[in-house]
């Protein structure tokens, strides 16, 4: 499994979920600057990983994105996602690309969001919900779409991987529902919650998909 391949979908996800939450105006220019921040740096380490031109024609993308009009950035970071997938392209499955982008960038991009709540809790908790669902979305389906490509627990030859495979998607899968009902209780607490668990499913998306990569890899070695 080549590194950038995770890195790719990982910088991809976060971009557009960039792209929507700007679009969503529910926040100011600062949520914009740190995610493309972060957008940047994956990208930047996709691109030294192997991901190519088209890795640093998103970091580009989004580093124009960060200076310009709402309007503007919207598309500029689209676009930057979708030249990323392009880059994780050459080296992996494009279904798992676009499934590992929404498993990582919908939880990523909630915890993220969820720290403007902390500050705000004014805000409107519709962008943290749609967030989190793209989140329990992908922690359905690329678990799936992994073993579509070959992927399985026990005949790995690695009891162990495919153990922690099924126990971290596992866990994301439970932390995830549980940042969705955090977020339909009232008072500022609810959001404190959902944040937390956002965070600790951020750790265990990041293990799901590397470790199911691995398993899909040793599947095409075997």
């Amino acid at each position: 499994m080549e590194p950038s391949v995770v890195l790719a979908a990982w910088a991809a996800g976060l971009a557009a979920g960039s792209a929507l939450v700007i679009q969503w105006a529910v926040v100011g220019k600062g949520f914009t600057r740190l995610t493309l921040a972060v957008t940047i740096l994956l990208g930047v380490s996709t691109a030294v990983a192997g991901g190519g031109v088209a890795a640093w024609v998103g970091c580009g993308l989004a580093t124009v994105a960060v200076f310009t009009p709402r309007s503007v950035s919207v598309v500029l970071a689209a676009s930057a996602a979708v030249s990323l997938l392009v880059a994780g392209a050459a080296e992996g499955e494009l279904v798992l690309l676009v499934t590992g982008a929404l498993f990582l960038g919908g939880v990523t991009c909630e915890m993220l969001l969820g720290h403007w709540y902390l500050v705000d809790p004014r805000l409107p908790r519709s962008a943290l919900r749609r967030l989190c669902l793209s989140g329990l979305v992908g922690a359905v389906i690329d678990p799936v779409a992994a073993m579509v490509s070959g992927a399985s627990p026990w005949g790995s030859g690695d009891t162990v991987t495919g153990i922690g495979w099924i126990a971290l998607a596992a866990a994301s899968l439970l932390l995830m529902i549980g940042v969705w009902f955090s977020l339909g209780e009232k008072g500022y607490p609810a959001v404190m919650a959902a944040t937390g668990l956002s965070y600790l499913a951020v750790l265990t998306t990041i293990g799901t998909v590397v470790l199911g990569r691995v398993l899909v890899t040793g599947s095409g070695l075997g």
